[in-house]
């Protein structure tokens, strides 16, 4: 019995360390709906101080955060760290990011 406790402790802390990444479209819903990163949700970046408890209330969660160009994903971010969030980052723009995601999907197929 004390060695099924101690896995199942062990089991609880891994799970507890394992980290989910939060990706945000700061745009507004209509250029989210014409195309978004797989997974992102969208929070309008003039929304997102009193929306991101709705994603997450753990200050230091990993968020990700995009927009047109990065400008407005600049300003959410200094929104969420002005709250406090401390592992946020600015990704940039939408189409730079897509591009990435593609070329990725493509060396990983090539291997």
């Amino acid at each position: 019995m004390k060695k099924i406790l101690t896995l199942l402790f062990i089991f609880m802390a891994f799970s507890i360390q394992a980290e989910t990444a939060y990706w945000i479209d700061v745009r507004t819903a209509s250029e989210h709906s014409s195309g978004h990163i797989e997974g992102s949700m969208n929070i309008p970046h003039g929304d997102i101080a009193e929306q991101i408890a709705t994603v997450t209330k753990d200050k230091d969660a990993e968020i990700h955060l995009y927009c047109r160009s990065g400008g407005r994903a600049g300003k959410a971010l200094k929104a969420l760290t002005d709250l406090g969030y401390t592992n946020v980052t600015n990704e940039g723009g939408y189409s730079a990011l897509k591009m990435k995601q593609e070329q990725e999907s493509k060396a990983s197929m090539a291997r």
